[in-house]
Order: C-alpha cells, then sequence, then structure tokens
C-alpha cells in the first residue's frame, strides 16, 4: 500500500478509537471541535491518496499505450520484428526489468486480477541471464561489424525495417551489464553514448553523475588516467560532494605525477645509452609479415571484406543444370547448381526447397527447440557454449513423411547414403546469433567423437537456408577466405573428407552473428558408413 492509504486507515482508527471512548460527543463543542480537525486531516489525506492514484494511473495508461502502439506493430511480423538485435536486447529488458517495476507500482494498493496474472506470467518472463545474454549480443554485433554506438543507438543498421532507437536508461543498461562482466571497454563505448544523449537533452531518470562515476573509473581500468581525471573533474562539478569522485580524483593526480617522474627518468637514461651506442648502430632489419589471426580473418569474411579469389579462378566457377548423373528424379527437371568455392569445392542448389516445406519443417521443430549444445573435445559431453548462440531441434520421418521426401532430395542429389546420416537438424540463431569457426568432422586428436553412432566420421555436410538475412548471418570459411550468403530455398554441400579419409582441415567454418534478421536453417550431416561404393576410397592421402 501507498504511505497515503497507511495515513487514512491510522486517522480512521483513531476517530473509531475515539468515537468508542467518547461517545457522548454531543455534550462538548470543545471535544467536538477536535473531531472537525481530524476529519479534515481524513479529506486531506484522501485528496493527496486520490492525486497519487491519478498519477499512478496516467503513468500506467502512458505504459499500456506505448506498449499497445509496439506490440500491434511487432506482432505483424514478429520474427521481422526480433531481427532487430536492438529490439530483442529491449524486449529482454522490458519483460525481465521494467514490467516488474510496473507489478511494484501497481501492487502498492491493489489486488487486481491483472497483478495475479501477471505474478504468474513473470515466472516464464526472460530471466537476468537472458538480458545479460542480449545485451552481450548488441556487443558482440559491434565489434563483428565495426558498429559505433551511436549508430545502435538510432537504430541505424542496413536492412532495419523496425527502426528502434535506444533510450538513456537503455545505452545506460548495456554499459552496465558491460561493467558486471568486467569488460571496461566497452562500458566506456556505452556510458559514453548515455552521457552524449544527456547531453543532447534527452529527458531520462539517469542522472550524469551517476554515468559520469561508471565513466571515469572504465577509463581508468583501461590506463587512461588523464582522461580518468577530466571526467572526475566534470563529476565533480555537478556534484563537489561526491565522496568516491573526491577519493579517485587524489588518486589519480598521485598516479599521472607517477607517471611524469618515470616518463623524465626513461628519456634521461635513454638518452645517456642513445650516447654510448652511437657508434654501434646496425642497419634496420624488416620487420616479419606476421599472418592475420583466424578472428580477424572471420570478422573480416562476415563484414564482406577479406580474402578475394583471383579472376582466374573465378573463371573456372560455373552454373549449370544438374542431375547427377541423369537421375530418373532430374532428368526432365534438373536443378540449378552454381559452384561457390573452388577449394574445398562448395556448391550452392537453388530453389532446392519449397516455400511450404520450409514453414512444415519450422512448424515441427518450433516446440521441440532447446539451446544447441556442442561436444566437449576432452569429455565427450554435450554441453552450451558462449561460442554457438542458437537454438536447435531434430526430425525424423516419423516426425512427418515429407522429411523422409527431404532426406530422399539429399540422396538423389549427392549420390550418398542416408540411413547412416544424422537426423535433419534444424536452427534458429537468435539476437547477435553465432557459431564461431569449428569443424564438422572429428580429428584425430577426437578418435572417439562419434563412436557413439558407430557410422565413421562426417563425410560431408548439406546446409539448408530456409530464411533471408537482412545482414550478417554469412557461413565463413576463415582459412580458404569464402563468404556463401544466405538465400531462401537454397542448399549448400561439400565434403568434410577427401577420398582418401583424411579430414579437409580447409573446411573449418563458421555462422557469422545475424546483424539484422532471422535465421533459419537445417542441415543433414553425413557419416562414412555405406559410402564405400558410392564414393570409392582414395588410395593417396591427398585424394
Amino acid at each position: 500500500m501507498q504511505p497515503q492509504c497507511y495515513w487514512i486507515l491510522f486517522l480512521i482508527s483513531c476517530l473509531l478509537q475515539s468515537l468508542s471512548a467518547h461517545n457522548d460527543f454531543f455534550t462538548s463543542i470543545g471535544q467536538m471541535t477536535d473531531l472537525l480537525y481530524t476529519e479534515k486531516d481524513l479529506v486531506t489525506s484522501l485528496k493527496d491518496y486520490i492525486r497519487a492514484e491519478e498519477r499512478k494511473l496516467e503513468e500506467v495508461k502512458q505504459w499500456a499505450d506505448k506498449l499497445d502502439l509496439l506490440t500491434a506493430k511487432a506482432t505483424q511480423d514478429p520474427e521481422g520484428f526480433l531481427g532487430h538485435p536492438v529490439n530483442a536486447f529491449k524486449l529482454m529488458k522490458r519483460l525481465n526489468t521494467e514490467w516488474g517495476d510496473l507489478e511494484s507500482l501497481v501492487l502498492r494498493d491493489t489486488t487486481d486480477v491483472f497483478i495475479s496474472n501477471l505474478t504468474i506470467q513473470r515466472q516464464h518472463f526472460p530471466t537476468d541471464e537472458d538480458q545479460t545474454g542480449a545485451a552481450k549480443a548488441l556487443l558482440r554485433l559491434q565489434d563483428t561489424y565495426r558498429l559505433d554506438a551511436n549508430t545502435i543507438s538510432i537504430g541505424d543498421l542496413p536492412g532495419v525495417t523496425y527502426k528502434s532507437p535506444m533510450t538513456v536508461e537503455d545505452c545506460y543498461e548495456l554499459g552496465k551489464i558491460a561493467y558486471t562482466e568486467v569488460d571496461y571497454y566497452h562500458t566506456e563505448l556505452w556510458m559514453a553514448q548515455a552521457l552524449k544523449q544527456l547531453d543532447q537533452g534527452e529527458e531520462s531518470p539517469i542522472d550524469k553523475v551517476t554515468v559520469l562515476d561508471y565513466l571515469s573509473y572504465a577509463i581508468y581500468q583501461q590506463g587512461e588516467i588523464a582522461r580518468a581525471l577530466e571526467y572526475t573533474m566534470k563529476l565533480l562539478a555537478l556534484d563537489p560532494e561526491h565522496q568516491r569522485a573526491k577519493g579517485n580524483l587524489k588518486y589519480f593526480e598521485f598516479q599521472l605525477e607517477k607517471q611524469r617522474k618515470t616518463a623524465e627518468a626513461e628519456t634521461q637514461e635513454n638518452t645517456e645509452h642513445t650516447k654510448r651506442e652511437t657508434s654501434k648502430k646496425k642497419p634496420k632489419e624488416k620487420a616479419a609479415k606476421g599472418s592475420i589471426p583466424e578472428r580477424a580473418k572471420y570478422e573480416m569474411l562476415c563484414r564482406g571484406e577479406g580474402i578475394r579469389m583471383t579472376p582466374r579462378r573465378q573463371s573456372r566457377l560455373f552454373c549449370r543444370y544438374y542431375d547427377n548423373n541423369r537421375n530418373p528424379m532430374y532428368v526432365l527437371g534438373p536443378i540449378k547448381q552454381e559452384d561457390e568455392w573452388d577449394r574445398p569445392y562448395i556448391v550452392r542448389f537453388h530453389d532446392i526447397i519449397s516455400h511450404g516445406e520450409i514453414e512444415k519443417v519450422k512448424e515441427l521443430a518450433k516446440p521441440r527447440l532447446r539451446r544447441a549444445t556442442i561436444s566437449n573435445p576432452i569429455t565427450g559431453v554435450l554441453e552450451t557454449a558462449s561460442y554457438r548462440i542458437s537454438k536447435s531441434a531434430w526430425l525424423t520421418g516419423y516426425d512427418h513423411p515429407m522429411i523422409d521426401r527431404i532426406n530422399q532430395r539429399i540422396e538423389d542429389l549427392t549420390g550418398l547414403e542416408m540411413d547412416t546420416a544424422e537426423e535433419l537438424q534444424i536452427a534458429n540463431y537468435g539476437v547477435g546469433g553465432q557459431y564461431e569457426p569449428h569443424f564438422d568432422f572429428g580429428r584425430k586428436d577426437e578418435p572417439d567423437a562419434f563412436k557413439e553412432l558407430g557410422t565413421g566420421n562426417r563425410i560431408a555436410t548439406w546446409l539448408f537456408y530456409m530464411s533471408d538475412v537482412s545482414a550478417g548471418g554469412a557461413t565463413v570459411f576463415p582459412d580458404v577466405g569464402a563468404a556463401v550468403w544466405p538465400k531462401k530455398g537454397t542448399a549448400v554441400f561439400w565434403y568434410n573428407l577427401f577420398a582418401s579419409g583424411e579430414g579437409d582441415y580447409s573446411t573449418r567454418h563458421a555462422a557469422c552473428p545475424v546483424l539484422v534478421g532471422n535465421k533459419w536453417v537445417s542441415n543433414k550431416w553425413i557419416h562414412e558408413r555405406g559410402q564405400e561404393w558410392r564414393r570409392p576410397c582414395g588410395l593417396k592421402e591427398s585424394d
């Protein structure tokens, strides 16, 4: 209950006690005048209570109107709306934090059915872990696609349909989550963005002092003491009595003076050393050109940058009508096939799965979607990992006859046996969804990778694209520079093993983070057993 309500109940209780103790008020005008003042206080408190309730109801009404407009627009195209990472983050934030605040507001003095329903529903709302995960996804997208905080905040992302700007509170929340994760780089970026929007006049319950406190500390943690001191002084200009800032000011000044003295001593020492070594100069050696780390190559390919195939190699890639050596299913209606890459050889099949089939597969998979796992290379146990952000499900012919038809289609076009292949896996990538560089096949240091299946190693991978992606979401091969972009209704295929059975390490690949949009894929991992006569073993290791 609100304080006014308690005050009213207290006064009514006092009044009733007075009436009980002095039931002969009419005999004394003096005593009755006291009751007039008591009643006046009651009326004043009652009016205060009414005004507070009206303010609360107006606040709730504004919230409801805002959410009514938002949900009406969002539910017209839920996947398209949540394809914008900011919308997904803000949904996590609303359901995990803001709806709870609303519940507390309304619960102050009501036991309405709405509150009971809300309390029950909140058990199924996103948790702190979900909100943190959505925030980390935004930070990951920011790094991978080199987006500045302001671009994300104003919602100006490539291919967006539902532009969604971020408030000061959103930016502050993102910075605070980064701070909790000891990620001071992103703490600085998002606290600076929150400060920028406050300086531009945006109204917010978050004050500049709070933002500057986080900002100065994050900058200090990155070793930039002079800048940390600058922001601390700005904080103290707004709140001269801020105790932590006053302490930090003295500490930063001390550290700067210490750095200055150390630098002077080093400069003097270097000068003397230079004089002594002048006669012993050696010619400059050319610095060795280092290779680009895999992470950098992966992110470059995700942005559409990186290695390019030479014109000569490009000229050897073709498009064709394909019937897999006059397979009876495709003689009269061959499939459109396109070469995507030469080494490893990656081909794309166009118009290979229909819209109706895609929708049925999604319908069957959605109730079964669970957080995707990876096999721990040491223990062999399936577990979740931060570098694989998606949910997946598995479908067989027992679930629907259409799955059998899809499996048969893969067999007809690859010529490989499907009876020993794994079930059809369906995956849906969430906000910033990705799968960092990995191999599909088991390496020599993982001899028991697929032992429980009893079908040998993964000889090949077939990957259906079941949605277009507005931005990001490519399948990239960092070692060779290949990037395959999602296109609904197509599928790509490659061999993971050479004909000799040795692993092709150039097939190491990754699923780039989805920047804008919603990515659905399904894949078939095909195994060695059953392929003995379909793909005969080569005699040389390189075959």
